[in-house]
């Protein structure tokens, strides 16, 4: 991994053009912060990861059956520096933490949900819904469902003379937009987008507006015009998390961005952020009046992947209102880009004053399941307008987030060094069809050389797959056994478990013959794919 590293960095356009220069500013972890940034994605250099957010995935591995940056970063090297195909936002931050880790800049990778894609850096995300509910798909700004970055912990000397924006700095490597002509993203001071410091550099407007954005919805009518439905300032930026140190649970760190929600004081600091860094760019007013008419949409039991979903949609006014509601539900990308229509309502009712009405929602797992294989979430929307002031209408969404089938791996908690052992793969069918065409892949960095794959061709409703897979531990200490499994109807449904190796030395150095052996026969496998 160290050489890979360092090859990384010969390979980035600043040394390829100035190779005396790029060496002597490598002790900068500012400098070496941003290279890195740059070379993970291959967009502007020969740089490790080609990014793809939609199938087909052809010629390379889809994003989500990853399990090692490890994987990644020595294929990319064997290849002589062709891309690695093919990462999204997680994909390029594991690989990134990897690298930094091991050029010794202390990091961690972050997950933000509700993650705003702010193109024209006026801190507003713009969402649209046409005027018969459906999101089109044309929409510069987006919402992620999910969005994950690093954070390196560094001095800041370049801003100020104290320690004002030392500690985390964001750098995000996925290619969104460019930062000073490349595709590199920070370091961005966690202390500076807390404070809305926009002024300072690297690129804080950015990932401010990742955590921290307004939220314009709009209705596009048919003649061209649009009419604001509703505006939010508290969606955006929502379970900032990272996995706490020396334990496998989430720690939030939404505190360290912003100041809590709905507050006087994180208020404060957004118009800070639009006085710093935004005052010449035009932002759209924000008040509203309250909503004449109450909408909610709500789950009524547990989505589950292969059940149907059953939801409800609760209307309520004051006064008598004759409406017609347009239900929606789309398959979405997590990048927040609609895919395809899955389900479509249209009604009108009338909504009798101060009373409740109750409007059930079904969709069918026949109707969702396959266009599901590759999107990470289900919006429905529902789009009521006012029949007798057809000027007004009223909006409400939910994301949909479909709870996966589980696989259970019972392994040992300890193991021995150098001692075969036997694990326990188990997954249940869910579904009332047959699965096809599945794979099981095991992986774990000290626990197996390479990837071990079972092929499961067929598995019938309600049965279980149980399988018993040998293999040998070879480093000691704390390891981490991977499994991921894939077929025609789930998409890389992941488990893992802790194990710890107790060391067995051997003297006679059979031990080192066994790993060279298993280093050529990993190098030869590698070659030969």
């Amino acid at each position: 991994m160290a050489d890979i590293c360092m090859k990384l960095l010969d390979m980035n356009p600043k040394c390829l053009s100035d190779p005396a220069e790029d060496f002597s500013a490598r002790c900068n972890p500012i400098y070496v912060g941003r290279v890195v940034s740059a070379m993970i994605n291959s967009n502007d250099d020969r740089g490790i990861l080609a990014g793809r957010w939609e199938k087909p995935y052809s010629g390379g591995v889809a994003p989500t059956q990853w399990n090692s940056s490890v994987d990644i970063l020595r294929r990319w090297y064997k290849s002589h520096y062709s891309p690695v195909k093919y990462g999204q936002c997680w994909v390029f931050a594991g690989v990134m933490c990897t690298v930094l880790r091991c050029l010794g800049i202390p990091c961690r990778v972050v997950s933000n949900f509700q993650s705003a894609h702010d193109t024209d850096k006026n801190l507003t995300i713009d969402k649209y819904y046409t005027d018969h509910g459906v999101r089109p798909k044309e929409s510069h700004d987006s919402v992620w469902n999910f969005h994950v970055w690093v954070e390196g912990w560094m001095k800041r000397p370049d801003l100020c003379g104290d320690s004002t924006y030392d500690g985390w700095q964001v750098l995000d490597p996925t290619p969104q937009e460019q930062s000073a002509g490349v595709f590199c993203c920070g370091p961005c001071p966690v202390k500076a987008v807390l404070e809305g410091h926009t002024d300072q550099k690297y690129d804080i407007p950015f990932v401010f507006a990742e955590v921290n954005a307004d939220q314009v919805i709009w209705m596009l009518m048919r003649d061209g015009s649009k009419h604001r439905l509703q505006t939010d300032s508290s969606q955006i930026g929502q379970n900032i998390s990272t996995k706490a140190v020396s334990a496998d649970r989430r720690e939030d760190i939404t505190a360290s961005y912003k100041y809590p929600e709905g507050s006087k004081k994180e208020r404060l600091v957004f118009e800070e952020a639009v006085r710093r860094g935004n005052e010449h760019k035009p932002r759209p007013e924000l008040s509203l009046n309250p909503p004449v008419v109450k909408l909610e949409i709500t789950d009524e039991k547990e989505p589950i992947t292969g059940q149907d979903l059953e939801l409800s949609l609760l209307l309520h006014s004051e006064h008598l209102r004759e409406l017609r509601v347009q239900i929606n539900a789309q398959a979405m990308r997590y990048t927040g880009v609609p895919d395809s229509l899955v389900y479509r309502e249209e009604k009108d009712v009338l909504l009798q004053p101060k009373q409740d009405l109750k409007i059930s929602i079904r969709i069918p797992f026949s109707l969702y399941g396959t266009k599901m294989l590759d999107n990470s979430s289900l919006k429905v929307s529902a789009l009521v307008h006012d029949k007798q002031h057809p000027g007004d209408g009223y909006l409400a969404e939910k994301n949909i987030l479909l709870q996966e089938p589980t696989i259970t791996i019972q392994a040992p908690s300890t193991c021995e060094q150098f001692t075969e052992m036997t694990v326990e793969v188990i997954f249940d069918n869910p579904i009332s069809s047959t699965l096809r065409d599945g794979v099981l892949t095991l992986t774990g960095s000290g626990l197996l050389r390479h990837p071990m794959v079972t092929r499961v061709p067929v598995l019938e409703a309600d049965q279980q797959m149980h399988l018993r897979i040998p293999f040998t531990p070879y480093r000691a200490g704390f390891r981490k056994l991977m499994a991921d499994f894939d077929c025609d109807t789930f998409r890389d449904i992941k488990a893992s478990c802790n194990m710890e190796v107790k060391s067995n030395l051997v003297e006679d150095k059979s031990a080192m013959e066994y790993g060279v052996s298993m280093e050529q026969k990993w190098a030869n496998l590698s070659l030969s794919q």
